[in-house]
Protein backbone atom coordinates (compact mmCIF):
# COMPACT_ATOMS: atom_id res chain seq x y z
CA UNK A 1 0.00 0.00 0.00
CA UNK A 2 1.35 3.42 -0.93
CA UNK A 3 1.56 6.23 1.56
CA UNK A 4 -0.86 9.13 1.52
CA UNK A 5 0.69 12.50 0.81
CA UNK A 6 -0.87 15.85 1.62
CA UNK A 7 -0.95 18.78 -0.78
CA UNK A 8 -2.31 22.26 -1.00
CA UNK A 9 -4.91 22.75 -3.71
CA UNK A 10 -2.32 24.63 -5.78
CA UNK A 11 0.28 21.87 -5.37
CA UNK A 12 -2.11 19.12 -6.45
CA UNK A 13 -3.23 21.17 -9.44
CA UNK A 14 0.41 21.56 -10.52
CA UNK A 15 0.96 17.80 -10.15
CA UNK A 16 -2.10 16.98 -12.27
CA UNK A 17 -0.99 19.48 -14.90
CA UNK A 18 2.42 17.81 -15.14
CA UNK A 19 0.77 14.39 -15.46
CA UNK A 20 -1.50 15.64 -18.27
CA UNK A 21 1.52 17.17 -20.05
CA UNK A 22 3.33 13.83 -19.92
CA UNK A 23 0.32 11.85 -21.14
CA UNK A 24 -0.99 14.24 -23.82
CA UNK A 25 2.25 15.69 -25.21
CA UNK A 26 5.29 13.62 -24.24
CA UNK A 27 3.76 10.16 -24.76
CA UNK A 28 2.79 10.83 -28.42
CA UNK A 29 6.26 12.33 -29.04
CA UNK A 30 7.91 9.16 -27.71
CA UNK A 31 5.71 6.95 -29.91
CA UNK A 32 6.57 9.08 -32.94
CA UNK A 33 10.31 8.85 -32.18
CA UNK A 34 10.03 5.03 -32.07
CA UNK A 35 8.10 5.00 -35.35
CA UNK A 36 10.69 7.27 -37.02
CA UNK A 37 13.56 5.09 -35.80
CA UNK A 38 11.77 1.91 -36.92
CA UNK A 39 11.44 3.32 -40.43
CA UNK A 40 15.23 3.63 -40.68
CA UNK A 41 15.75 -0.08 -41.25
CA UNK A 42 17.26 -3.05 -39.39
CA UNK A 43 16.18 -2.92 -35.72
CA UNK A 44 18.99 -5.20 -34.49
CA UNK A 45 21.65 -2.55 -35.18
CA UNK A 46 19.54 0.57 -34.76
CA UNK A 47 20.81 2.54 -31.73
CA UNK A 48 18.27 5.28 -32.34
CA UNK A 49 15.43 2.75 -31.99
CA UNK A 50 16.91 1.36 -28.75
CA UNK A 51 17.28 4.87 -27.34
CA UNK A 52 13.71 5.79 -28.28
CA UNK A 53 12.36 2.59 -26.64
CA UNK A 54 14.36 3.29 -23.49
CA UNK A 55 13.13 6.90 -23.36
CA UNK A 56 9.55 5.63 -23.73
CA UNK A 57 10.09 3.19 -20.86
CA UNK A 58 11.39 5.97 -18.61
CA UNK A 59 8.45 8.18 -19.57
CA UNK A 60 5.93 5.43 -18.78
CA UNK A 61 7.62 4.85 -15.42
CA UNK A 62 7.36 8.57 -14.59
CA UNK A 63 3.69 8.65 -15.66
CA UNK A 64 2.96 5.61 -13.51
CA UNK A 65 4.64 7.16 -10.47
CA UNK A 66 2.76 10.45 -10.89
CA UNK A 67 -0.55 8.60 -11.30
CA UNK A 68 0.11 6.79 -8.03
CA UNK A 69 0.95 10.05 -6.24
CA UNK A 70 -2.20 11.76 -7.57
CA UNK A 71 -4.32 8.74 -6.60
CA UNK A 72 -3.10 8.83 -2.98
CA UNK A 73 -2.93 12.63 -2.65
CA UNK A 74 -5.17 14.41 -0.19
CA UNK A 75 -5.90 18.13 -0.21
CA UNK A 76 -5.45 19.83 3.14
CA UNK A 77 -8.45 21.85 4.32
CA UNK A 78 -6.81 24.96 5.77
CA UNK A 79 -9.97 26.03 7.61
CA UNK A 80 -9.79 22.94 9.84
CA UNK A 81 -6.18 23.46 10.97
CA UNK A 82 -5.29 24.49 14.51
CA UNK A 83 -3.42 27.82 14.55
CA UNK A 84 -1.98 27.40 18.04
CA UNK A 85 0.61 24.86 16.85
CA UNK A 86 2.95 24.64 13.88
CA UNK A 87 1.40 22.18 11.40
CA UNK A 88 1.47 21.61 7.66
CA UNK A 89 0.60 24.91 5.89
CA UNK A 90 1.48 26.96 8.95
CA UNK A 91 3.52 30.11 8.44
CA UNK A 92 6.07 30.07 11.23
CA UNK A 93 8.23 33.06 12.11
CA UNK A 94 11.37 31.93 13.93
CA UNK A 95 14.40 33.63 15.41
CA UNK A 96 17.80 31.97 15.39
CA UNK A 97 19.18 32.24 18.96
CA UNK A 98 22.78 32.17 17.72
CA UNK A 99 22.75 35.10 15.28
CA UNK A 100 19.39 36.75 16.02
CA UNK A 101 18.20 36.37 12.41
CA UNK A 102 14.43 36.18 11.95
CA UNK A 103 12.95 34.09 9.13
CA UNK A 104 9.41 33.11 8.16
CA UNK A 105 8.81 29.70 6.63
CA UNK A 106 5.67 27.98 5.38
CA UNK A 107 5.62 24.28 6.25
CA UNK A 108 4.54 22.26 3.20
CA UNK A 109 4.60 18.73 1.80
CA UNK A 110 7.95 17.52 0.52
CA UNK A 111 7.02 17.86 -3.15
CA UNK A 112 5.97 21.50 -2.72
CA UNK A 113 9.11 22.62 -0.88
CA UNK A 114 10.84 25.65 -2.39
CA UNK A 115 13.34 27.43 -0.16
CA UNK A 116 13.51 30.47 -2.45
CA UNK A 117 9.76 30.95 -1.91
CA UNK A 118 10.08 30.38 1.85
CA UNK A 119 8.43 26.95 1.72
CA UNK A 120 10.19 24.16 3.63
CA UNK A 121 9.27 20.50 3.79
CA UNK A 122 7.79 19.08 6.97
CA UNK A 123 10.19 16.17 6.50
CA UNK A 124 13.30 18.40 6.48
CA UNK A 125 15.24 18.70 9.77
CA UNK A 126 13.96 22.24 10.45
CA UNK A 127 10.42 21.35 9.36
CA UNK A 128 10.37 18.30 11.66
CA UNK A 129 11.74 20.39 14.53
CA UNK A 130 9.03 23.03 14.14
CA UNK A 131 6.05 20.66 13.88
CA UNK A 132 3.85 20.72 16.96
CA UNK A 133 5.58 23.75 18.51
CA UNK A 134 3.62 26.74 19.84
CA UNK A 135 4.43 30.45 20.04
CA UNK A 136 7.01 31.01 22.78
CA UNK A 137 8.50 27.51 22.46
CA UNK A 138 12.13 26.91 21.60
CA UNK A 139 12.85 24.38 18.88
CA UNK A 140 16.17 22.56 19.23
CA UNK A 141 16.97 21.16 15.80
CA UNK A 142 19.79 18.73 15.17
CA UNK A 143 21.63 19.69 11.99
CA UNK A 144 24.84 18.24 10.53
CA UNK A 145 27.06 20.78 12.32
CA UNK A 146 25.40 20.54 15.75
CA UNK A 147 22.18 21.77 17.31
CA UNK A 148 20.43 24.98 16.30
CA UNK A 149 17.97 26.70 18.62
CA UNK A 150 15.05 28.71 17.26
CA UNK A 151 12.48 30.74 19.18
CA UNK A 152 8.95 30.46 17.76
CA UNK A 153 7.77 34.06 17.43
CA UNK A 154 4.56 33.74 15.43
CA UNK A 155 2.32 31.10 13.83
CA UNK A 156 -0.28 32.00 11.21
CA UNK A 157 -2.08 30.59 8.17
Amino acid sequence: MSKVSYYTEEGLKKLKSELNQLKDVERPKASQAIADARDKGDLSENAEYDAAKEAQGMLEMKISKLEEIVATARVIDESQLDTSKALVLSKVKIKNQTNGMEVTYTLVAESEANLAAGKISVSSPIGKGLLGKSVGDTAEIKVPNGVMKFDILEISR
